[in-house]
């Protein structure tokens, strides 16, 4: 069986009432992967905006596997120290990886960033040698929309994101950047300039959706289902 971790930050684990990407991309692998698989991860739960926790198991549709690693508020800097028990514990296979937003606009310059990132994939695969991931870079957001050296910062960043795939991207290992969705529009796909509502989930199911299906033939064309 395929089993394939999501790992991001509050666009990734979602907040009360949402179906999330994860979702989206579980129906997408239902209709077009012809084997068995499912999502896997130490946590289940979205966030809970009216507790501040990730608290709530209050899904759209709660019949998929919620399984995954992502934290609101979280980035490479938070889970680059938990992704090796998390693909240990987990048996995970493949990682989809959605980070960096909150890393730039908190925590660590573009250069940190991509220094965390090859600390994330060395740990990935010290508890896995054959583990594949699909990297997402970070997508448009309202900060950059008016912020021009966070705008800066978010090029320079995903730039350094595509050479660490580059370099990193292994035979036994592989490594694919997924492409930001050219359609992507911070007015219809997300709800408040950041988080993704039902157009953007499917948005960023079909980035890694197609990254996996061009890279690696697994799957199909996304469609929205």
């Amino acid at each position: 069986m395929l089993r394939l971790m999501p790992v991001g930050d509050s666009m990734t684990i979602g907040s009360a009432g949402e179906h999330t990407w994860r979702y989206r991309m579980w129906r997408h692998l239902c209709a077009t992967y012809g084997g068995p698989f499912t999502l896997v991860g130490p946590r289940d739960t979205l966030y809970d905006k009216a507790a501040d926790a990730p608290t709530s198991y209050a899904y759209a549709d709660p019949d998929f596997p919620r399984r995954h690693l992502a934290g609101w508020g979280e980035g490479w800097l938070h889970m680059a120290p938990l992704i090796g028990e998390a693909v240990r514990t987990q048996r995970a296979d493949v990682l989809l990886v959605s980070l960096g937003l909150i890393d730039l606009g908190f925590y660590t310059n573009a250069e940190q960033t991509a220094e965390n990132v090859r600390a994330f994939v060395a740990e990935a695969r010290t508890a896995n040698p054959r583990v594949s991931l699909v990297l997402l870079p970070v997508i448009p957001n309202v900060r950059a929309a008016y912020d021009e050296s966070f705008a800066a910062q978010v090029t320079r960043f995903n730039e350094l994101l595509a050479k660490a795939a580059a370099d990193l991207d292994e035979p036994s290992s592989p490594v694919l950047l997924a492409s930001v969705p050219e359609s992507y529009d911070i007015d219809s796909d997300t709800y408040d300039g950041t988080h993704p509502n039902a157009h953007g989930e499917h948005k960023l199911a079909a980035a890694f959706a197609e990254a996996m299906h061009q890279g690696w033939a697994l799957g199909g064309p996304y469609e929205p289902s």
